[in-house]
């Protein structure tokens, strides 16, 4: 075996799996795993281990990775190595920096997953999917179900082992053929496609990613890939000229005047098309009709939106029909796409053969297209469209959930990224005004009654004038208990935190957007809230508290060490009054 690794230069893939498996001769998932890859060209190097946490299971596996370095890993085994929630250090199977694909041998029965709009059983959701995502796996499909194999006349019970399904085996073993020819091809060589979304479908929308700017962060990236020797030719000088570039081609608005640079023949696409299950061309057919009636089939061709800079192919994401309302629609479960939207996934994996995918910022909409959950099967429309290709998404980093859907069903690489500069949103107008009042008011007090009474008077007014002293809620409140709500609320909504602009994927923000974004994230607290996980305020009070303290046994070395308050709550005065009344 290390010899014919040693002596082949064709890719290597790694399959991991438990030794259970061998032990009790359950190993027909991996030995198709491993004809399907063979069948492929690559070599394979199948491991069994006790589990990925065990020491010596992971020192083998380290010390095989040194000499046969893998250029892709198939993972079969469940839970995480990572704790939730610890800090992640990684794990042996991706030491190397080889894409690792997470395979599920799953526990329901072929019949039951065929059933299923879940995909998976729920003990598999948790042990086989969520849990390996805090390793950082990308889940492909589930490739094996159970099946009672024989009967046990002695024991007088089914025999139940993992059964391998051939086409689940088939896309597992392409999608891994692709990773390690990425990993081993030349920047140079690689073929890119770069996707912006468009919703609503609108041209005043194209590029319309969450908290980002698409269009400025997409030339980023072509100028990162450019540096990093792919060949992008020459490349917009702006985010708004690259908009502007795909706006004069066909778009989801518009086809009539626009330039077509890129477009499929009815025979390419009929043979495409022909290729997929019998149950997508019928559901297909029957939706939109005929793929001459598509909207953007013009002259014979699939007038595309898309264009090239060099070897990268930058377009539109198809809207999911037409005539319809795209903003109910755009999540709906059950609407199949037209023919276009498949034509332009076809030209990306076959007309252009596109080695990896990149669907740029929250988010597209071939995610949400009909099928599984998870554990996709190929009559799933994000396989039928997509297909096995290497997926990169740029994703933004608070919205876990969304971004969690398109890694599941489209085995993603989530890339995240920050939101938007954020700064606080301050006082303007009449509640700038409002705040100067309350703010003398206070200060007047103990100083000057006369004033309080006046100051008192104009802030009720104000508030009532305007009506923010119905908003606030303080209609039937005593006047000092009204202007401790309203001083609470104007306090509020000066803190509270908005969007600054837009972020740039490929640059972090600086000068004032950089320290508002940098007090923001630091004034929530962290994990468990304690020591470094504090909020920025809480740090604040304890150094003073703690500042006050060193002060007073200074000045009183006799103070009783006990009553040290050094992990008290906000409010140092307090607890050093309290403090200096017990000594």
């Amino acid at each position: 075996m290390p010899q014919a690794l040693s002596s082949d230069k064709a890719p290597l893939a790694v399959i991991t799996f438990y030794k259970a498996l061998v032990q009790s001769g359950q190993t027909a998932p991996v030995e198709a795993l491993i004809e399907a890859l063979q069948a492929r060209g690559m070599r394979v190097l199948p491991l069994f281990v006790s589990s990925l946490k065990e020491p010596v299971s992971a020192k083998t596996i380290r010390t095989l990775f040194q000499a046969y370095a893998p250029d892709v890993v198939l993972n079969s085994t469940s839970f995480a190595v990572v704790s939730p929630g610890a800090e992640k250090t990684g794990t042996v199977l991706d030491e190397t920096g080889a894409q690792v694909l997470q395979v599920i041998f799953s526990a329901l029965t072929r019949e039951a997953w065929e059933a299923s709009t879940m995909g998976l059983a729920t003990r598999d959701l948790a042990m086989n999917v969520a849990l390996p995502e805090v390793d950082g796996r990308v889940l492909t499909r589930a490739v094996s179900f159970k099946k009672a194999a024989t009967f046990d006349p002695r024991a007088q019970v089914n025999i139940v082992g993992p059964e391998p399904e051939p086409s689940r085996i088939a896309f597992v073993a392409e999608q891994a053929a692709r990773w390690a020819r990425l990993r081993k091809l030349d920047n140079a060589d690689k073929k890119v496609a770069l996707v912006l979304a468009n919703y609503p479908n609108r041209d005043g929308r194209l590029g319309n990613g969450v908290g980002l700017d698409t269009p400025a962060g997409s030339l980023e990236s072509l100028k990162a890939m450019k540096a990093a020797g792919y060949v992008t030719g020459d490349l917009p000088d702006s985010g708004d000229a690259l908009i502007n570039h795909l706006m004069a081609g066909p778009t989801n608005a518009a086809t009539d005047g626009r330039e077509i640079r890129e477009t499929l023949s009815l025979s390419l696409y009929n043979d495409f098309f022909a290729r997929l299950p019998a149950q997508i061309q019928d559901e297909v057919t029957a939706r939109w009709g005929k793929p001459e009636e598509d909207p953007f089939f013009l002259d014979g061709v699939f007038a595309l939106p898309l264009c090239r800079f060099g070897k990268v192919l930058t377009g539109i994401q198809p809207a999911r029909g037409y005539n319809i309302d795209p903003k109910a629609t755009y999540h709906s479960p059950d609407l199949v796409p037209p023919h276009g939207y498949f034509a332009f996934y076809a030209f990306i994996r076959e007309a252009f053969g596109a080695d990896v995918a990149i669907h740029m910022g929250k988010h597209g909409n071939m995610e949400w297209l009909p099928g599984k959950s998870l554990a996709l099967s190929e009559t799933c429309y994000p396989e039928a469209a997509f297909g096995p290709l290497p997926h990169l998404y740029p994703f933004i980093v608070n919205d876990p959930g969304e971004g969690t859907q398109a890694k599941r069903r489209s085995s993603a690489v989530i890339i995240d990224h920050l939101t938007p500069p954020l700064t606080r949103a301050e006082s303007y107008g009449y509640l700038k005004d409002l705040e100067a009042l309350v703010d003398e008011y206070f200060l007047a007090q103990g100083s000057d009654p006369r004033r309080i009474v006046l100051l008192k008077k104009q802030i009720l007014d104000l508030a009532a004038d305007t009506g923010l002293g119905e908003d606030v809620g303080i209609a039937g409140l005593d006047e000092d208990a009204a202007l401790q709500k309203l001083d609470a609320w104007l306090c509020d909504l000066k803190e509270l935190q908005i969007r600054d602009g837009l972020h740039v994927f490929g640059l972090a923000p600086e000068g004032r957007l950089l320290t508002d974004l940098t007090v923001a994230l630091a004034r929530v607290a962290r994990g468990d809230g304690e020591g470094g996980n504090a909020s920025l305020q809480r740090a604040m009070a304890l150094d003073m508290m703690e500042e006050g303290l060193l002060t007073e046994m200074v000045a009183h070395p006799l103070c009783p060490a006990g009553h040290l308050p050094l992990k008290g709550e906000i409010g140092g005065c307090a607890i050093l009054a309290t403090h200096w009344h017990q000594r």
